[in-house]
């Protein structure tokens, strides 16, 4: 063999063959996401990513991996023909022609090994930059307009958005990129390897008729014979695996919660209902692996079976030819080889079904995560519009997820610096009115006015992870603890809020939702509002866990520190109504009342 002028010839091959792919892969990805739902779902997901629009090096690095693939098959090819010779050398007793080849081997092992490294460093590089982009692509929507909580309040299906985000990224990506090569390799082999078998084979008499080249429509037939048969058996896997991530999904979070809320838990003794509630889950979990593993095993074993049957099928049919001298040695070797690729390439879309399975699987997670991201954002018909200093109620109705309206026609005006002190019975409306006001609530119509300088603070604080000037600073970012100035400053607010036993571990990493009491955290929150001085604050009982004392002092800090923000409070006792001036009384029937204090 004249190996210069087969690497031109291999060089002219992967051009064509590259050529060729674009056209065909183009129009079949075309077809696939004008007419099936998953490659509708692919592409929702990808078309940001690989538009030539935002860059063109991500299209540019697949046709890199692309050409790399057809090189890999361009060397199975080579390989092939090397066989052959090596055998007919064998056959022959020459010792000089199989050391050649020997040597011959050593050329092509060293380029097969230098082309899987350079694939492996590509797809990794490709991998890892389409996670990135898509990884900040859903992180920036489930961020924006406070989709985080309105999918979670409107679309109670939207389970474990961190598994979506963190792991079916990671999965769509990999999975992505391994089909589409995988399909690209397998295509192309099959192409090649049966042009390749046609020269191998040669006749076969069935029932009186000659058939030229039969092996070639045997291993077609055998193929498309198991590959229906293995279709058929590995449906059920899609929906297998999907709830299987699910019922997982379900189960850590569950064991979560027995974490997080560990003190209530151990106050109720609720050890038993919590241990009913987690084997109940645990027992799903694992009648869906049993289901998994008896369908695996129909649809595995079938391929086993099929797999172990290819290895003497071409034997069988050459050997006649190799006793009858019409082919030799290297011949029926090479003839083994080629059908066991191109058998292989034929299953890979068997093979590859349950692969396939749990890509749709995660294709509708992550589709579904990000429809109803798209969905809250439009759900919300409540206009939330700037005001300079005043916040204004124009006809605003608010409702419950099942429709029934609690507060209607809600007309009212407060000017800068007024104090309004919500009050009513529970479950009239009252948190949800401050939910619309800051436009979380997606069952409301009408308009709010309002600064967009506007503090939210929860009966239950919220307390980011890391050190206590982090949940002290947080929603902004804490100065770093060389800033003296910002170090003093913070001290002395929680000195305000009698805190003062905190001042030294300001710096100190730490759990602190477990560390502090609820009546330290609420006290937190109020430093936190001395900190940031809005423009407007809103109370969801704030100070519901502060004996009335505490209260007292909390709010008499507000008047002092903070006369020119308006306060807005939701609060049961009495007592709040000496720190305000406005009553805003909820009452059944979908009525309310506006009073003096």
């Amino acid at each position: 063999m004249d190996w210069s002028a087969e690497i031109v010839a291999s060089l002219w091959w992967i051009l064509k063959c590259l050529a060729i792919t674009a056209v065909v892969f183009g129009a079949a990805m075309f077809a696939l996401i004008k007419s099936t739902t998953w490659g509708q779902q692919f592409w929702s997901m990808a078309a940001g990513f690989l538009s030539p629009k935002r860059s063109i090096k991500p299209l540019l690095f697949f046709v890199f991996i692309v050409t790399l693939t057809l090189l890999e098959v361009r060397i199975s090819l080579i390989h092939s023909n090397w066989y052959n010779a090596m055998y007919a050398s064998l056959e022959a007793f020459d010792q000089q022609v199989f050391w050649q080849q020997m040597l011959i081997f050593c050329f092509i092992a060293a380029a097969a090994v230098t082309n899987a490294l350079l694939t492996y460093y590509a797809e990794q590089r490709f991998s890892i930059n389409w996670i990135e982009w898509l990884n900040k692509n859903l992180l920036d929507k489930w961020l924006a307009n406070r989709a985080y909580y309105k999918t979670q309040q409107i679309f109670n299906e939207v389970d474990n958005p961190d598994q979506r985000i963190q792991q079916d990224v990671q999965a769509y990506v990999r999975t992505s990129l391994s089909l589409a090569t995988g399909v690209i390799s397998a295509v192309t082999s099959i192409i090649s390897f049966t042009l390749l078998l046609w020269t191998l084979s040669g006749p076969m008499t069935l029932l009186g008729v000659e058939i030229p080249h039969m092996m070639v429509f045997l291993v077609f037939i055998y193929v498309l014979f198991a590959t229906v048969i293995a279709f058929w058996l590995g449906r059920p896997l899609i929906n297998l695996n999907f709830a299987n991530e699910k019922l997982n999904a379900n189960y850590r979070y569950s064991l979560i919660r027995v974490k997080e809320y560990a003190e209530s838990i151990a106050f109720y003794a609720g050890e038993k209902a919590e241990k009913n509630l987690l084997y109940r889950q645990f027992n799903h979990v694992i009648g869906n692996m049993w289901a998994i593993v008896f369908r695996t095993l129909k649809f595995s074993g079938f391929n086993l079976i099929i797999t172990q049957i290819s290895v003497v099928f071409p034997l069988i049919i050459q050997v006649g030819r190799y006793f009858n001298k019409q082919i030799n040695l290297g011949d029926l070797m090479q003839t083994m080889q080629v059908f066991s690729r191109l058998h292989g390439n034929l299953s890979y879309f068997r093979n590859v079904y349950d692969t396939f399975a749990e890509y749709q699987a995660t294709l509708n997670r992550l589709t579904g995560f990000e429809n109803a991201i798209k969905q809250s954002a439009a759900a919300n018909v409540t206009q939330v519009r700037h005001h300079d200093s005043d916040v204004i109620f124009h006809d605003l109705t608010v409702k419950s997820p099942a429709g029934k309206t609690l507060i209607s026609n809600l007309n009212l005006t407060l000017p800068q610096g007024s104090r309004l002190l919500i009050q009513g019975k529970s479950g009239l409306g009252k948190t949800t009115l401050l939910r619309t006001a800051a436009g979380l609530w997606s069952y409301s119509d009408g308009a709010i006015s309002r600064p967009d300088d506007a503090l939210f603070l929860s009966q239950k604080p919220y307390l980011p992870q890391g050190r206590l000037s982090d949940a002290l600073y947080y929603p902004q970012i804490a100065p770093d603890e060389n800033d003296a100035a910002a170090t003093k400053q913070a001290q002395d607010l929680l000195e305000r809020v009698q805190l003062g036993h905190l001042a030294a571990r300001l710096h100190e990493p730490n759990d602190w939702t477990r560390v502090l009491s609820l009546g330290e955290q609420q006290r937190l929150a109020f430093a936190r509002l001395l900190l940031h001085r809005p423009t407007v604050a809103f109370l969801d009982e704030a100070s519901a866990s502060l004996d009335e004392g505490l209260e007292d002092a909390m709010y008499r800090l507000l008047a002092d520190a903070l006369p020119n923000t308006t306060i807005i409070s939701v609060g049961h006792r009495s007592t709040l109504l000496a720190h305000h001036e406005i009553r805003l009384e909820i009452l059944e029937g979908q009525q309310w009342q506006v009073q003096k204090v």
